[in-house]
């Protein structure tokens, strides 16, 4: 999700394996505007290269196959995702209901600003078949256990009431995606961030400050 990398060319090219971090960067990059224009199921390993402005052959020198490359993707955009939520959460401090705010803002700050990354992470990963569900599976079961940890903080301090059960916060997290992913494909609400209010509605309906 950063901004597109090139690398000087000539006799000052920098070492091979910074030429070949920079082509990866590139083919993920031009993978998400590919997945997101045309869906996984029409892309394409040429396609993705022609977006990237490489050869079909680099593209082959860093992944098998397309499957290969979205995987590598989603890993990629969730590992960021989730990077921001955290650091947005520890810049909030020590209270619960705050962190939590923050960790929802910033997740929603990272859909609106990665379009194409986040058409992968939400919707475009589970054309990957079983690997793509499995990863989907473990990081929306990560989330549910950052907010299930935040809960259960806050119960402790009695800030909180503790969720019902261990099933909340992945009822939380399937609300929230399932919200996101209609906003990519309806446009509805017109900016995802638009949602934050009612993020924080399931958050804290379940578990009421006291």
């Amino acid at each position: 999700m950063a901004e597109r990398a090139t690398v000087p060319r000539g006799r000052h090219a920098p070492p091979l394996e910074v030429r070949q971090s920079v082509q990866r960067t590139r083919l993920l990059e031009a993978a998400a505007a590919v997945f997101a224009r045309a869906g996984y199921a029409d892309a394409s390993a040429e396609a993705i290269a022609r977006e990237a402005g490489m050869s079909k052959a680099t593209f082959y020198e860093h992944f098998d196959n397309k499957e290969e490359c979205v995987l590598a993707l989603f890993d990629q955009a969730a590992s960021e995702t989730l990077e921001a939520m955290a650091k947005a959460a520890s810049a909030a401090g020590h209270d619960s209901r705050k962190r939590m705010e923050a960790g929802a803002k910033a997740f929603l700050e990272m859909l609106a600003e990665h379009p194409n990354e986040t058409q992968t992470l939400l919707v475009e990963i589970i054309g990957a078949g079983d690997p793509g569900a499995d990863r989907r599976d473990n990081v929306l079961a990560t989330f549910a256990q950052a907010i299930d940890a935040e809960n259960a903080n806050a119960a402790r301090k009695g800030s909180m009431r503790r969720f019902a059960s261990p099933n909340d916060s992945y009822a939380i997290v399937g609300a929230v995606v399932e919200l996101a992913s209609r906003q990519l494909r309806r446009g509805v609400p017109a900016d995802v961030r638009e949602l934050e209010p009612l993020v924080e509605r399931l958050i804290f309906g379940l578990a009421p400050v006291e």
